[in-house]
């Protein structure tokens, strides 16, 4: 079983994978006559084949208990797949580089600070919805569309905090 130490979640470490959600280290503009701050462009939407579109969904996820074991990881080759928390839910990440298999030494675990969201680029290998503490709602984009659109990969796994 590979074992996993989930690290604090910044841009540049998740950069292989994806974008991070993040407000906090993004910039903005101002509208609605000055009175709202556009923090605009904030992750790459993704989606790729026939007919596709994006999709707005709302998940609400159970914890999880750690350490986290995980039997599998999935990927959407077809699409971007966005998460991002609606009450400041941290939430554990496990992700791989995209291709047809998974090298263990290239699995990485991250955790965030309940402010971050992630967006898993096309195809990166990622864990299911894993929040922590409470139940969570996140605000979920992704792709919708004719084609199939999720793969899995068996992977006996353990995430610490």
């Amino acid at each position: 079983m590979l074992e996993l130490k989930a690290e604090p979640l910044t841009p540049e470490a998740f950069a292989p994978f994806g974008d991070v959600i993040d407000t906090r280290t993004a910039d903005y503009f101002h509208i609605n006559a000055g009175r709202t701050r556009r923090y605009h462009d904030l992750a790459k939407v993704e989606t790729l084949g026939e007919e596709a579109r994006a999709l707005i969904s709302i998940f609400v996820s159970q914890p999880v208990s750690i350490p986290l074991e995980l039997d599998f990881l999935e990927r959407h080759p077809l699409g971007s797949q966005a998460f991002m928390p609606l009450h400041e839910e941290r939430f554990v990440i496990v992700v791989a580089p995209p291709g047809e298999i998974i090298d263990p030494a290239e699995v990485r675990a991250f955790v965030t600070d309940g402010r971050q969201g992630v967006n898993y680029r096309a195809g990166t290998w990622h864990a299911i919805q894993s929040v922590l503490e409470r139940e969570g709602e996140f605000l979920v984009v992704d792709r919708g569309g004719e084609g199939h659109n999720c793969d899995e990969y068996p992977l006996a796994l353990r995430v610490i905090l």
